[in-house]
């Protein structure tokens, strides 16, 4: 047995078997009654809850970090101009003004040059440029507010594991979206409703929002053996000063710093000094955290049910350890919990 595999930086150690059908597929009517699995991180210890009962575990003083991204309505349907053919376009980072870096479908067809139409020319693109990883560089043409346009004939890029399609955008997104950029959600904020967060919020628990626009370089699976070989996709993220006063009051009066997600834990693990300070800033970050990673602010996550072999498997495994990951999970599939974006909760305290 290698070494490797022995302090689990092997992928297949983040393997577990999941029951197609554990896959949720729309979204919960009402977001904080789905089911809460809560770990604790020192024993492996599970309890199962309803999410609204979070509010049990957190106390005054402490502090909630939650990314208040906004996803945008990234997936555009048009046909390529002189053929026809139907084509798609996901748009995944703006690069400047109308120029975006994008995902087409298919490739073949769309070479620099080649014109693309969407809702009857309302908007019009022109491939630019072929970039890293087959990407395209698009520029986009339109008379009017791109937000509007964009709003009018996007559809959410929901996971490639979903198959349903989404009735109502605003589930997609969470109730404290805000700044547009996103081309997939912070999922574990989704189960939050402006009335949990308002009785947290009464409860003397203080609130950090901080900003990660998400890839969708987070769905893409690790293809190394040895985990330390995996490339990180990477995401601009900002800290303000507000949200770094909180986490860093908090802190200092000895309560804990809970994150709202893979997301928002990479955030602050990003902006922090070597002694878990932060002070407002702002940029691009590729960090990838498995297990051998050292905190510097996060002491409890609130998240999803990952894939197997994700990156973000490995991020909780870092946190409460492999086993009790794999366990816990092991637990959630034998009770029927929901997995992945629209599934169900877990809380590592």
């Amino acid at each position: 047995m290698s070494t490797d595999h022995e302090v689990g930086l092997s992928t297949s150690d983040y393997y577990f078997d999941l029951p197609k059908e554990l896959i949720a597929q729309d979204p919960m009517e009402k977001r904080d009654e789905c089911r809460l699995l809560v770990v604790d991180k020192e024993t492996g210890d599970v309890e199962h809850h309803r999410f609204n009962e979070i509010i049990d575990y957190l106390e005054p003083g402490d502090c909630l970090v939650l990314n208040n991204t906004k996803v945008i309505p990234a997936r555009l349907l048009g046909e390529k101009e002189g053929t026809g053919a139907a084509v798609e376009i996901l748009l995944l980072k703006r690069r400047s003004g109308d120029v975006w870096e994008t995902l087409v479908k298919p490739g073949k067809k769309l070479r620099p040059g080649a014109r693309v139409s969407f809702g009857g020319g309302i908007l019009k693109a022109e491939i630019m440029d072929i970039v890293d990883e087959g990407n395209r560089l698009v520029k986009f043409f339109y008379d009017g507010i791109w937000e509007e346009i964009l709003d009018r004939l996007g559809e959410m890029p929901l996971p490639p594991y979903i198959t349903h399609k989404l009735q109502n955008k605003d589930m997609y997104q969470t109730v404290y979206a805000r700044f547009e950029g996103s081309a997939a959600a912070p999922t574990a904020g989704l189960h939050f409703t402006n009335e949990l967060l308002e009785r947290i919020s009464k409860k003397g628990v203080d609130m950090a929002f901080v900003t990660l626009h998400v890839g969708l370089g987070t769905f893409r699976p690790v293809k190394v053996t040895n985990v330390k070989e995996h490339h990180m996709h990477t995401e601009w993220y900002q800290v303000t000063k507000e949200a770094a006063d909180k986490i860093n009051r908090a802190r200092q009066g000895g309560h804990k710093v809970i994150c709202v997600g893979t997301t928002s834990c990479r955030t602050i693990e990003s902006a922090a000094d070597q002694d878990g300070r932060l002070s407002e800033c702002s940029g691009d970050t590729s960090i990838f955290i498995y297990p051998g990673y050292s905190f510097k602010v996060t002491d409890r996550l609130i998240t999803n049910f990952h894939l197997p072999e994700s990156t973000l498997v490995m991020l909780v495994s870092a946190l409460a350890g492999r086993e009790h990951v794999l366990n816990a999970y092991e637990e959630a599939i034998k009770e029927r919990y929901r997995f992945f974006s629209f599934g169900d909760a877990c809380f590592f305290k």
